[in-house]
């Protein structure tokens, strides 16, 4: 999927009024919805009965589908039609609302939630290849800025959306509002938006690799989330890693033999595209294990005791600092180079991490902005340059399977970090309480430990940049303003640039 490339002063061809109704506002309530589930998680732990450390699937859980998914999705839509799979994805995520309001107990949500997982992937990847295929040159730049723009107001108002809700109608309130809207948008899709489809793609679909990527990442996040509980050599771990790395060993034999892989393995030889794609796991990694953390903590009545509003209120510094930095990152690869601007934003992260290494339970609110702008600032600086990167170190050929690539580590990412850093901050802080811990330090303790975490992984961003600065210097194009605005929440599909 390429952007075409308008003549002198050709505005190219402009989306519909139905196509950018529909992706905009799809990507929207997904973006939104999953930006609130952080917020949720304590109202629905005490309405349910299910421990926040269990509750931590139904964000892992989510990711862990989405990354099998994303490409398959996309690849679906290309084969048997962008719209009907589009189509699929709205009426899987209308379920999944459904079924999760309806669930009274943790274990609905967090199946309802991986099924949303799909159901998001197929709305993103179905969607910006909608948006992609009904418009060209600066007609194609203004919808997916617009996609872009949508992506990121739906991730600043979904935890105070989301906040307002549990407070006036119970958390399940979000869902049936969300369901609702997807559902108005199904006869708009079907009046206004034409089917289309890629003719000269392969009509094989590698089912075999997305279902053995699920069995790489269940069975490692289940062994990263359990480890402490069962022990770290345990049977139980030692199983899940067994079956986790026969997985990858039979992804790889997969991949190199199907007519149309999920990866190409050979692009994995481009040093680059590897440095890139780390990098874009490492930031969507950071952010969403630090959102999942600090939205437990402030709500919390041993710490900050916010109430679900305040919390998401209290989250905003962070996203408006991702949306407030989008605009300075085209100009910022011009004079500096992709390299230099994604270790910059590295390095601010890894402030912003390093700064709530040193939290402890007396902090009151105000402490945490600077550490909160920090990290979104560098990592807003980090993904619209690293998914450019990704897709110019290849061919012309090879851009949307670099692409996909970016798009399965965003989500592995979220996934992993929110697991990992569970762990570190429920272990911990139990430690400290064993040990006598007021709550309030033990809780400090559990997030101080977490972020050193996170500040590892961002210091290694900035030594993994070096990879990039090989990258061309090039105009970020239009998807990766997406991708920036949005990376807390969501993979981005990225429209490449024409050379």
């Amino acid at each position: 999927m390429t952007a075409e490339k308008a003549a002198p002063g050709d505005p190219g061809r402009s989306a519909s009024a139905a196509v950018l109704i529909v992706t905009c506002v799809s990507t929207l309530i997904v973006n939104a919805n999953t930006s609130a589930v952080s917020i949720l998680l304590p109202a629905i732990s005490e309405d349910t009965g299910t421990s926040l450390d269990t509750l931590q699937w139904a964000v892992t859980g989510y990711s862990l589908v989405g990354a099998a998914v994303i490409v398959t999705s996309g690849a679906l839509g290309d084969v048997f039609g962008r719209r009907l799979v589009f189509l699929g994805g709205l009426a899987l995520f209308i379920a999944s609302c459904v079924f999760i309001a309806l669930s009274g107990g943790g274990a609905g949500v967090i199946a309802g939630r991986a099924i949303q997982g799909a159901s998001g992937a197929t709305i993103l990847a179905c969607g910006m290849s909608l948006l992609s295929v009904s418009t060209s040159g600066a007609g194609q730049v203004r919808a997916v800025t617009l996609w872009g723009g949508a992506s990121a107001v739906g991730a600043a108002a979904g935890p105070l959306v989301g906040g307002v809700l549990v407070d006036g109608t119970g958390w399940q309130g979000l869902f049936w509002i969300d369901a609702a809207i997807a559902l108005a948008l199904v006869p708009i899709t079907l009046k206004g938006v034409a089917e289309s489809r890629d003719p000269e793609r392969s009509r094989s679909i590698d089912f075999a690799g997305t279902l053995l990527i699920a069995a790489v990442l269940a069975p490692a996040l289940l062994a990263l989330s359990e480890g402490s509980d069962w022990g770290w050599t345990s049977a139980a771990v030692l199983g899940c890693l067994a079956v986790a790395l026969a997985s990858a060993v039979g992804f790889v034999a997969v991949e190199r033999r199907v007519e149309a892989p999920l990866v190409d393995l050979r692009l994995l030889r481009n040093r680059v595209l590897i440095g890139a794609t780390v990098g874009i796991l490492l930031s969507a990694g950071v952010i969403n294990g630090l959102m999942y953390l600090v939205s437990l903590y402030f709500q919390n009545p041993a710490t900050l005791g916010l109430s679900p509003f305040q919390a998401g209120l209290a989250t905003l510094p962070a996203t408006v600092g991702l949306i407030a930095v989008t605009p300075l990152v085209p100009s910022a690869v011009q004079r500096l180079g992709i390299g230099p601007v994604i270790a910059l934003g590295f390095a601010a992260a890894t402030a912003g991490c390093a700064l709530l290494v040193f939290v402890r339970g007396d902090w009151r609110y105000g402490a945490f902005v600077l550490p909160l702008v920090l990290l979104a600032v560098g990592l807003g600086l980090v993904n619209g340059p690293a998914s450019s990167a990704s897709t110019s170190a290849v061919s012309a050929d090879a851009v949307g399977a670099a692409s996909g690539i970016s798009n399965m580590a965003r989500y592995i990412g979220a996934a992993a970090f929110t697991a990992a850093v569970a762990t570190v901050n429920a272990t911990v802080g139990a430690s400290h309480t064993a040990d006598g811990d007021s709550t309030a330090d033990a809780l400090a303790a559990g997030l101080s430990a977490a972020c050193l975490v996170l500040t590892v992984a961002s210091g290694a961003g900035m030594l993994l940049s070096v990879l990039a600065v090989r990258a061309r210097r090039r105009r970020v194009g239009p998807g990766a303003y997406g991708a920036a605005a949005a990376s807390h929440a969501h993979t981005v599909p990225v429209v490449p640039q024409s050379s």
